[in-house]
Order: C-alpha cells, then structure tokens, then sequence
C-alpha cells in the first residue's frame, strides 16, 4: 500500500462528531434500559420451553411478560439504571482526543440521567452523597481496546448492582488446575442464589493479573448469547459448566428450577507461571447491552 492511500484512511474527528457521540451516549443509555436485545430474549424464551419445574416456568413467563410490558410502553426493564460501562474500540487510522472523546461519553450519560429522567444510582463510595447526574469520580467507567480500521464503536453496558455484588475474584495456584477453576465458578453460582436475579450469563475471566482478570469477566458479560468462545478447548468448557450450573436447581429467582444460567461466557489471557487468577462477574437475565459505531462521512449507527 502507498503511503498515498495510507493517508487517504485516516480519519480525524472533528467538532461535529464529539457532539454525535455525547448524543448517541444519552440514546444507548436510554435505550439499552428498555430494549432487550434479541439474543437475550431468545435465550428467555428457550429457558421457558426447557423449563420442567413449575414455579420456574411460571418465573420465566413473568419474565416474558415483563419485557413484553416494556416494550409496549416504553418503560425500562428494570428499575435499576445500573453503573454505566462502556467498551471503546477505536481503529488504528482513527486521529482523536481523548480527553474530548471522554468528556461527550460522560456528558452523554449525564444528560440521560437528567434528561429522561433515570433514576441516579451513582455516589460517593464513602459519604454516600449522591449528586444525581448518574456519573461520579471514574464513573462511568472506560475499557479502552485499539484495533484495526477507522471507525469507533461504543458499546454501552448499564451494570446493576444486583448481579455486579455478586462479583468474584481468586488467585488460585496452578495445582489447582482446571478442576480448581471449575469448582470454584460453581462455588460462586451457588453462594449467589437468587441475588443476580437468575437465569443468569455467568461471566468469567481467566488469567492475567486480578485487574485484567475482573476487567475479562466484565467483557465475556457483553458476548451475545449463543456465540461461545473462539477457543474450541474454552468453548467446550463453558458448554461444561452451564450444565453443571443448571443442575444445581437453583432456577429463576433462585426458586428452583434447570434455568439457572441462560448462558457461561469465558474470556482468558496468558498469566504468570506462578498463578492462576478466576474472576466470575454475574449478569442478570436483563442482559442489556447497545452499541453505537461511528465511521467518517456516516451518521452514528445505534445497533445491539
């Protein structure tokens, strides 16, 4: 390739398009509350076939029912608004500020917050004080990745607190093996019960260190439903233990029944030879998830 036409992808963003993304952030926040994507209503509707045990299936039609209800009236799914997440992929040939880019994702969710109204759920980790704008110090929170291309998405993750307190870290050793990692997600599933608001996407991550290993979990929470990991070994593992977690009869609402997990989502990375870090992150049946992408001379694209 000529340089010439290296130059011609570069794409510098300019004025107009920070204020499209403040603006397509206050639609995905909005948005991802009331719009289920379609995957996750499949897996919804799948559990209630499946499902033999009848207050189980009676949880799943409420389920059904819910977010039948939120969609003809527009209404959020759940009341919880969630700790706002946000994946940024940004492309190689992307020229962009990032404190900018920052400050239209923050203004974004801020202007949701105030602006709908949603409820405000963000505060002071020690005061408590809440100052109602649905962001606060390192909130929301930015998981950055570079990739090939020119665009930027965003992908917007609303995390309530109901499956995000039920979030897991251990350094295990290697002896422990893949036995001990097993073991030890079902051992989370298990402690969890009925907080998460089950069936659940149990989250995983393996690897790294326990920063990058809690940061995997939270990245396998956003993988569509029914898309397992690349890594036929990886794939084969969470296929293992969905089963295994569904055999525990926890069920909906944690009230018993084979539906306790929609879904096992499993992200890894290599680690020290040394340790073995498990990282389980929790996803509520609202898997609520949306997506804005951003090409040059293109109008946002909002999509699942």
């Amino acid at each position: 390739m000529t340089m010439s036409a290296m130059t011609e992808q570069v794409w510098h963003v300019e004025d107009e398009v920070y204020r499209e993304i403040e603006e397509a952030c206050k639609t995905l926040y909005i948005e991802s509350l009331k719009d289920l994507p379609p995957d996750v209503r499949e897996a919804v509707k799948r559990a209630y076939d499946k499902e033999t045990y009848d207050t189980g299936k009676q949880i799943l039609g409420t389920i059904l029912e819910n977010i039948e209800v939120a969609d003809n009236n527009k209404l959020l799914i759940c009341q919880d608004t969630g700790i706002m997440v946000y994946f940024v992929k940004i492309g190689r040939h992307v020229r962009f500020d990032g404190v900018r880019l920052e400050e239209a994702i923050r203004e974004g969710t801020k202007r949701a917050t105030l602006e709908h109204p949603l409820r405000s759920s963000i505060c002071n980790t020690l005061t408590r004080k809440n100052i109602g704008t649905g962001t606060g110090k390192h909130v929301p929170v930015l998981h950055w990745e570079f990739v090939d291309g020119n665009s930027i998405e965003l992908l917007a993750l609303p995390k309530g607190s109901g499956s995000e307190n039920m979030s897991y870290l251990k350094m295990l050793y290697p002896s422990a093996g893949i036995e001990g990692v097993k073991k030890f997600i079902v051992e989370c599933v298990v402690e969890s019960g009925a907080n998460p608001c089950p069936p659940t996407i149990v989250s995983v991550g393996l690897g790294g260190t326990a920063d990058l290993c809690a940061a995997l979990a939270k990245k396998a929470a956003a993988r569509e439903i029914g898309k397992p990991n690349p890594d036929p070994e990886i794939a084969a593992l969470e296929a293992e233990l969905l089963e295994a977690i569904n055999l525990t009869g926890i069920g909906p609402n944690g009230l018993g029944g084979a539906s306790t997990a929609l879904a096992v989502h499993i992200e890894t990375a290599d680690t020290h030879i040394t340790m073995n870090p498990v990282a389980v992150n929790m996803m509520c049946w609202p898997a609520r998830r949306m997506r804005a992408t951003f090409e040059p001379g293109k109008p946002a694209s909002i999509h699942y």
